[in-house]
C-alpha cells in the first residue's frame, strides 16, 4: 500500500529511538539509547510549576511567552555571555528546542534553498529542512578526532545556501567546537551572507575546564544568528518541552510568524519555573556539569576495560564508541541485537548521517543516567570482552 505521507518526509519514518526503546523493554535492557535523564530536575522548579497549576496559570500564555521567562532568558544570556537582548523583541518562547528549529527553518528557507548541516546531526534537523521544502547539504566531522574541515564546509556553500545549522555542544558526538572552528564558521557565514541557526541546548554541560562560546558573540554574527536553548537538558526536565530562540528582531519576528501556526503558544504553568531556574546560582550549573563529567568518565572507563575506543567527549549527554575492533561492521544491525545479546541499548551513529560509510561501526551511548544504572551497563559491557 502506498504511504499517504508526502514524499519529502517519507525518509523520516519511525525513529530509531522509538525502536530501540521498545527493544529495551522487550529484553529488560539497560537503555543508554535515548538522551533523557532518569532523575527529575530541581524540586524548587517543580514546586513552582505545581503552584502555577493550582493558582490559575492554565490559559494561553502571551504569544511570545510569559514576560517573566523572556526577561529571564535575556538576563541569562547577559550574565553568562555578555549578550544584551531586548526581551520584548529578541526572545521567543517555543515548545522545546525542536519546535524552535522547525519554526526557524520554515520561516527562513524558501523551497529549493539549501541548508548546510554538520554531520552527524540531530535527527530533527533533516526533517525540519524537508518540512520547509529546503535542500539538505552536509559536511561530516572527521572520526575519531571529530575535526571540522573548514575548507570542505566552505566548498559546500552554493549560491542557494540560506542557513547553516550549528550544534555545540554537539549531539550525538559530545564535541565542543573550539573558538578557532567557530571563527572559521562565522567567516563563512559572513562571506556568503548566511543565517546561522545555533542549537545550544547543552550549553551548560561542558567538561574538562572548557567553556561554551555562543557564535553570536563573534564579530558580525549577532545580526545573523538565531540561538536556541531549552529547559530540558540543563535542568533534567525534558518532559516540560519549553525552549526559546533569541536573536535580532527581524529574524525573531519571522520565526514568531510561523510558530503561532504550529503550536500557537507554549505551556503556561511551567514558564515561571523555567524563569526561576535560569536565575539559579552558578553552583547549580557547574555542579550539574561536574556530575555529568563523572558519569562520562565512568562509562568511558567501562568501555576502555573491554578495549572499545571512544571519540573525544567534551560535553552533552553522549559518548561515541567504535566497535570495529569487536567485529562490528554494521552498527545498525549490532544495535538491534544489543538488547538481547548484551542487555544494553545504544544508537547507531549512521542514523545521524547522509553518508553512513565512515561511521558504520560507531554507536552512541548516553551517560545521563544514575550511577548504579551506568555500573550495571558497565557489567553488561564486559560481555564484549574477548573470551
Amino acid at each position: 500500500m502506498t504511504s499517504p505521507l508526502v514524499q519529502r518526509l517519507q525518509p523520516f519514518g519511525t525513529s530509531v529511538f522509538a525502536e530501540m526503546t521498545q527493544r529495551a523493554l522487550q529484553f529488560d535492557a539497560v537503555n543508554l539509547g535515548q538522551g533523557f535523564p532518569d532523575t527529575d530536575g530541581p524540586q524548587e522548579m517543580r514546586d513552582i510549576a505545581a503552584q502555577g497549576l493550582r493558582e490559575g496559570l492554565n490559559q494561553y500564555a502571551p504569544a511570545r511567552g510569559l514576560p517573566a521567562l523572556r526577561e529571564a532568558v535575556a538576563a541569562h544570556q547577559d550574565r553568562w555571555y555578555g549578550i544584551h537582548l531586548d526581551p520584548q523583541t529578541q526572545v521567543l518562547v517555543t515548545v522545546g528546542a525542536t519546535e524552535a528549529i522547525a519554526a526557524s527553518l520554515i520561516a527562513l528557507v524558501e523551497p529549493g534553498e539549501e541548508v548546510l548541516l554538520i554531520e552527524p546531526s540531530y535527527d530533527s534537523y533533516g526533517a525540519a529542512v524537508a518540512m520547509a521544502g529546503g535542500v539538505r547539504r552536509t559536511v561530516q566531522l572527521g572520526f575519531p578526532d571529530l575535526e571540522l574541515d573548514l575548507e570542505e564546509l566552505r566548498a559546500a556553500v552554493t549560491g542557494r545556501t540560506r542557513v547553516l545549522v550549528l550544534n555545540t555542544p554537539h549531539n550525538p558526538t559530545g564535541k565542543v567546537f573550539t573558538r578557532a572552528e567557530l571563527e572559521g564558521i562565522a567567516a563563512i557565514a559572513r562571506e556568503h551572507d548566511l543565517v546561522v541557526l545555533s542549537d545550544e541546548v547543552y550549553e551548560h554541560l561542558v567538561f574538562d575546564g572548557l567553556r561554551h562560546i555562543p557564535i553570536t558573540t563573534l564579530p558580525g554574527m549577532a545580526e545573523r544568528t538565531l540561538t536556541i536553548s531549552s529547559v530540558g537538558k540543563t535542568f533534567s526536565l525534558t518532559g516540560w518541552k519549553t525552549g526559546w530562540v533569541s536573536g535580532p528582531p527581524d529574524l525573531i519576528d519571522a520565526v514568531a510568524a510561523v510558530k503561532q501556526f504550529l503550536t500557537f503558544v507554549g505551556v503556561t504553568h511551567v514558564q515561571p519555573a523555567v524563569a526561576h531556574g535560569l536565575g539559579m546560582p552558578d553552583s547549580f550549573f557547574t555542579g550539574f556539569a561536574a556530575e555529568l563529567e563523572h558519569k562520562r568518565d565512568l562509562l568511558v572507563a567501562a568501555l576502555g576495560e573491554v578495549g572499545v575506543p571512544v571519540s573525544p567527549c567534551q560535553g552533552s549527554y553522549f559518548v561515541i564508541a567504535d566497535l570495529a575492533g569487536h567485529g562490528v561492521e554494521d552498527a545498525v544491525d549490532f544495535c538491534r541485537r544489543m538488547p538481547e545479546e548484551l542487555g544494553l541499548v545504544g544508537v547507531p551513529v549512521s542514523v545521524f548521517c547522509d553518508d553512513p560509510g565512515p561511521v558504520r561501526s560507531l554507536v552512541r551511548l548516553a551517560f545521563c543516567k544514575q550511577d548504579e544504572v551506568l555500573r550495571e551497563a558497565a557489567r553488561r559491557l564486559r560481555r564484549l570482552a574477548p573470551a
